[in-house]
């Protein structure tokens, strides 16, 4: 572009083509990687995937006794249950759940009848107030996708998973060069004509505010070959440069032909007052801000022109409202006793704030991390039904909640994956999951209040997928069912296959123990299907009623020896390096209501369906396979 020398260049104008300038000229955010220990308000330059789980192990979740449930059943008030010393094991809040147990009984609950023996009036439920492995993240699953923040939650979560060192997006270095016959440094007793030099202390921390580091330089005479020498200095060390004052059209202003000699300029000049005289220069990929001398025009083209490509160079961007109105996606139920803070996540629907409740355990730290929000429930009130209007607290900006692309429905891995694409293809939109089941899927969609479902619903007479249902619970119609993948359904086995399980006729047998998903899932669905086909009588399956919500989940409980069996896809067996039993070949779509169909941000994602650098990550988890992805398969 050519050199314009104090032009009247609207701003919007302006910062749009400078921004392009550079990025077409190679800027780009550089990387590092530093311990997790000192990455915290950093961002993630790759996914982070946690290598342990977490908790590790199964741990008591309060202080009380450990028993199997077995030898609780029947107690009541009027006839409680007695067990002696060698039936329980004393535990407390973190302690490993002892072999043969199964459950923890609260202390509070426990009566003390002397000689060891204590009573119990309630029965106890198989792994109750017990924290199983992975409640907060499996071992392999994604914690962080690229170009996250790492907040003091997130930091835990990675070291609870694992994960020592990170790469994250390297602070850019902003070097400042003062100029100026007149400037001195800061002083108490200034002699008239001396100007106190307080601009690069201004500067420096706004742009460490934004996640920068700076460099001040010395103070530059107004000389045009001193300007180029420091400029070529400050370009061989830093990643910006600001050269403050001189900018203007004065005897003495050399800034714009310094900046030109040393690179280009590509506008002198902005429709803007004050900080009319700006100059936007660069030097091959590497951004040259002629700043005025003035510090309020300073302050203001430093805001609107070098905040938008620190933000594009650190991968931020920044905070704005602190509350905002949602309508809850489900009820919020709370005891009366307490003030609580529940964590959602948000995302606009047809142009409703949807805030869908995350996990409201005290230790499941990710829910925090991955919270767009928080929802205070006062004491004295029993909490908020679903579709109720609520003051949320913002964690993060209003911006960023309207690109968060809005997903509800079934789990697999394949949609964490979706996200960290879009993401790096896309970084002004978000992939909001919530892992509710199939139904719960469509359910949302019938509400508003998702902009697609992942969903996986056998109709046992037909043998086909989601269709049926899809009329059944959208009579109206108004959606698309797209296909995505085909995936292997079987059973997750312990390493080695100990119990010699053929298949599902084998999960009757004694000593099994089994671990499930959640009711309304699809995959609970298959296994209830499967089951009666098979005659086997679920009642009599150790931990049928054992909910997980994640294949994942699944997986991790049984590589951890807490279980032998699950129902589970292909690729959580492969994460874990488990057994598998194939047992059925199943359709994964996304059902895509009209309202979110001709969104942007839909068709950007359905782009990343069907590119072949999502089709490799595909391959790489195992046991999908690709046909005709983001094509629709029925219109209802």
């Amino acid at each position: 572009m050519p050199f314009q020398y104090l032009t009247n260049v609207p701003l919007d104008e302006a910062k749009g083509e400078y921004l392009k300038i550079l990025i077409n000229n190679g800027m780009a955010p550089k990387t590092e990687v530093i311990s997790v220990a000192a990455a915290a308000g950093r961002v993630t330059a790759s996914p982070v995937y946690a290598r342990i789980c977490a908790p590790h192990y199964n741990a008591s979740a309060m202080d009380g006794i450990a028993l199997d449930a077995k030898l609780t059943f029947g107690a009541s008030e009027t006839t409680p249950v007695s067990l002696t010393g060698n039936q329980y094991t004393r535990i407390d809040t973190g302690d490993p759940l002892p072999e043969g147990c199964d459950a923890v009984v609260m202390i509070e609950d426990v009566i003390e009848s002397g000689g060891g023996v204590v009573k119990l009036f309630e029965a106890a439920a198989p792994w109750q107030h017990i924290r199983q492995i992975g409640e907060d993240i499996c071992a392999g699953e994604m914690v962080l996708p690229s170009y996250s923040p790492i907040t003091p939650a997130a930091l835990g979560a990675m070291i609870a998973s694992g994960v020592r060192e990170v790469s994250v997006i390297r602070s850019p270095i902003v070097g400042i060069i003062p100029t100026g016959d007149e400037l001195v440094l800061p002083m108490s007793d200034p002699k008239k004509g001396e100007i106190l030099e307080f601009n690069s202390a201004i500067f420096s921390a706004m742009l460490r505010e934004w996640g920068a580091e700076t460099v001040i330089y010395p103070v530059v005479r107004d000389d045009l070959a001193m300007m180029r020498e420091a400029l070529d200095e400050a370009l061989s060390r830093c990643d910006v440069i600001i050269l403050n004052a001189g900018s203007s059209a004065g005897s003495e202003d050399y800034a714009a032909e310094a900046i030109a000699l040393t690179g280009s300029v590509a506008y002198h000049g902005l429709a803007i007052k004050p900080g009319k005289p700006a100059i936007l220069g660069y030097s091959g990929s590497k951004p040259i801000l002629g700043v005025p001398g003035y510090p309020v025009s300073g302050i203001i083209v430093i805001e609107q022109i070098l905040r938008p490509i620190i933000d594009y160079l650190c991968r931020k961007t920044s905070e704005t409202d602190r509350y905002i109105d949602a309508v809850l996606s489900k009820a919020m139920v709370s005891s009366l006793k307490y003030q609580e803070f529940v964590r959602v996540r948000m995302g606009f629907v047809n142009d409703r704030l949807i805030a869908s409740p995350l996990s409201r355990g005290s230790g499941v730290v990710t829910s925090f991390m991955k919270a767009d929000g928080l929802v205070v429930i006062p004491q004295g009130v029993e909490g908020y039904e679903s579709e109720t209007a609520v003051s949320v607290r913002l964690l993060r900006p209003e911006q960023e909640l309207r690109r968060n692309l809005v997903i509800i429905g079934s789990h697999d891995p394949l949609i964490d994956e979706l996200a960290e694409l879009l993401r790096v293809e896309n970084d002004d939109i978000n992939l909001s999951s919530a892992h509710v089941g199939s139904m719960g899927g469509l359910l949302a969609v019938r509400k508003g209040e998702a902009h697609l479902a992942g969903t996986h619903l056998l109709d046992e007479t037909s043998g086909e997928y989601n269709v049926s249902y899809v009329r059944k619970i959208l009579p109206e119609g108004g959606a698309r069912l797209v296909e995505c993948v085909e995936r292997a359904q079987g059973l997750i086995l312990r390493k080695g296959n100990p119990k010699g399980i053929r298949g599902i006729a084998d999960l009757g047998q004694a000593g099994l123990r089994y671990v499930n998903r959640q009711k309304g899932s699809g995959t609970r669905i298959l296994i209830d299907y499967l089951c009666r086909k098979n005659s086997v009588d679920t009642s009599e399956i150790y931990g049928y009623d054992r909910e997980e919500f994640t294949h994942t989940s699944v997986a991790a409980l049984i590589a951890a020896d807490s279980a032998d069996a699950g129902l589970g896809i292909y690729s959580a067996a492969k994460m874990y390096d488990l057994d598998f039993v194939p047992i059925w070949q199943e359709r994964y779509d996304l059902l895509i209501p009209d309202y979110a169909w001709d969104m942007p941000m839909m068709k950007k994602l359905l782009d990343v369906i069907r590119s072949d650098v999502f089709h490799g990550r595909l391959e790489a988890l195992g046991g999908y396979t690709i046909k005709n992805p983001g094509s629709v398969r029925e219109r209802f």
